[in-house]
């Protein structure tokens, strides 16, 4: 069993910054790939960022609409990864949550992700 847990959200004016983290426990998060999704009320929950093993290169993958102002990191001594916000805008608005599973074939999808964080609130005002 992996337990995810997610910090750093709040409200935020837009053209702000934010940072998440997700903290991991009960296996080795060295051999997971992590992942951020959020999802805006009324709609589905949708992949944001990705973040492969270490050993295979730690490759990061982004949704389009968050390319070039958002970065997925990880620390495998902390055992947590990050989510990076920066340039924030009002559609960001949504829960994000913090998922893991053992690899990254086709990582956009939310039910191809085994362990999820109960989430956060980010809110973007303009």
């Amino acid at each position: 069993q992996v337990q995810l847990v997610e910090s750093g959200g709040g409200l935020v004016q837009a053209g702000g910054s934010l940072r998440l983290s997700c903290a991991a426990s009960g296996r080795t998060f060295s051999s997971d790939a992590m992942g951020w999704f959020r999802q805006a009320p009324g709609k589905e929950r949708v992949f944001v960022a990705a973040v492969g093993v270490t050993w295979s290169g730690g490759s990061t993958y982004y949704a389009d609409s968050v390319k070039g102002r958002f970065t997925i990191a990880r620390d495998n001594a902390k055992n947590t990864a990050y989510l990076q916000m920066n340039n924030l805008k009002p559609e960001d608005t949504a829960v994000y949550y913090c998922a893991a599973r053992r690899d990254l074939y086709d990582y956009v999808r939310v039910s191809r992700w085994d362990y999820w964080g109960q989430g956060t609130q980010v809110t973007v005002s303009s």
